[in-house]
């Protein structure tokens, strides 16, 4: 099974759908070419900025795939994610139970026969102290949420846009992002937790030095210089480790300022 993960950064440009002028007038479509290409049994997408309402009907999903959309509910254009799936999942949930965190539309939950699958957009903290707080909160609740999917004996498999470089290794430029959220002390100590409650970076598993990433800021061109955070992640529960095969970024696919990651399971 391979399951991909990636923060596109707009559904409806990456799709060509805000570049259409006429009927006539078809741009690429980036992503449904990537999903051809690679073709995933399952990808998770974040950062979609869209609703199915605003999507035209012959990309609300490519051939072959169930999609299962949320969206915020708190503005237009913002936050967002979809998982598409060729596989029909026993159960879909699209929130945790807690309001303020459900109404911006960041978790999408597919449950198959052997792995519950969480499609997650956790949110960004670089817009001031408060979103920092949130984004810490929204960590908590998420961990509250799988720990008690835990107790029902599920097998759990995280992926998304974490917004967050765990150690050093995970950034170009540590020291000089001490004090930038996404590299925050407060903000790496959740990864610090799942590591002690049994969850499994999968990239680790197989690359173990640095100069991996998987967002790179646009304004400055860092993509060229490689000068980048790894912050979009598969993490799994540690009862799913003898079933991983590979996890690994394809870093030379563009259309987005994140790259994406992919996980390869028996």
């Amino acid at each position: 099974m391979k399951i991909i993960t990636w923060n596109i950064n707009g559904y409806r440009s990456i799709t060509g759908q805000s570049k259409r002028k006429s009927n006539l007038d078809m741009p690429t479509n980036i992503l449904f070419d990537f999903i051809k290409r690679e073709n995933p049994d399952i990808i998770c997408l974040q950062e979609t900025k869209s609703e199915p309402s605003q999507i035209a009907p012959d990309l609300l999903a490519p051939e072959s795939y169930l999609p299962f959309y949320n969206w915020s509910k708190a503005k237009k254009g913002y936050s967002g994610v979809v998982t598409f799936s060729k596989i029909e999942p026993s159960n879909v949930q699209t929130d945790i139970g807690i309001p303020k965190f459900d109404i911006e539309g960041r978790i999408v939950q597919t449950e198959f026969d052997d792995f519950v699958l969480l499609n997650i957009y956790f949110p960004n903290g670089t817009s001031g102290r408060n979103r920092v707080d949130y984004k810490l909160e929204f960590y908590d609740a998420i961990f509250d949420y799988t720990n008690n999917l835990r107790e029902k004996g599920k097998k759990i498999i995280l992926a998304g846009d974490y917004n967050t470089a765990h150690k050093e290794i995970d950034l170009a430029r540590p020291k000089e992002n001490q004090n930038t959220s996404g590299f925050l002390p407060e903000e790496r100590e959740k990864l610090d937790w799942m590591v002690e409650n049994g969850w499994i970076d999968t990239f680790r598993l197989f690359t173990k030095e640095g100069g991996h990433y998987t967002w790179w800021d646009q304004v400055t061109r860092a993509r060229e210089r490689n000068v980048g955070w790894r912050i979009d992640y598969f993490w799994t529960t540690s009862d799913l480790k003898d079933r991983i095969i590979k996890a690994y970024h394809i870093d030379k696919q563009y259309g987005s300022d994140h790259c994406p990651v992919v996980l390869e399971l028996q």
